[in-house]
């Protein structure tokens, strides 16, 4: 694998999945995929493998859904070997790859980040993460302390503005 283009240094990858295992002798590995539905993962043909920040660039060549997870092999892991230095790897794609959103649909990484503010304008921190817990997505925010905020539209969120970074919330559970 080679290491991804500077251009794509640039923009931070959007991260599908992760290689959580191995599948076979040939160079197979079993994907966590986080999108839905699960093998949706497979419509990214080009990718980026990575770690600890470092991106190498990568196709998938084969694939499909395997129980609850997803196997694939990539066009440069030719062996089991091969494959076991990549358990643990994330599997992300360039944000452009993407398909537009529509209107009050966002990526979970365009939420990580945002500042998270009560509707009487107290912050109470960013967006570090997201989490899916079946009902609901949530906002896991970093602040003062940990706060987890139920991501739903029109009852604890009341405004996600992207150009300015915020997220209006009507929760006042301390």
């Amino acid at each position: 694998m080679t290491p991804a283009s500077s251009s794509a240094r640039k923009e931070k990858p959007i991260v599908l999945g992760r290689v959580s295992g191995l599948y076979g002798v040939q160079g197979w590995v079993k994907v966590f995929s986080y999108t839905e539905p699960r093998e949706a993962i497979l419509g990214y043909r080009d990718c980026l493998l990575g770690r600890d920040g470092e991106w190498h660039s990568a196709r998938i060549v084969e694939g499909r859904r395997h129980g609850k997870t997803v196997i694939v092999r990539m066009d440069a892991v030719q062996d089991r070997d091969a494959a076991a230095e990549w358990i643990g790897a994330d599997i992300a794609v360039q944000r452009s790859s993407l398909p537009d959103t529509l209107a009050d649909e966002y990526y979970w990484a365009d939420l990580e980040g945002l500042q998270v503010v009560r509707r009487d304008d107290r912050t109470l921190g960013t967006v570090a993460y997201m989490l899916a817990t079946g009902a609901h997505d949530v906002m896991v925010v970093q602040g003062d302390k940990e706060i987890l905020i139920p991501f739903v539209p029109g009852r604890t969120v009341l405004d996600v503005n992207l150009a300015d970074g915020q997220i209006q919330v009507d929760w006042d559970w301390d």
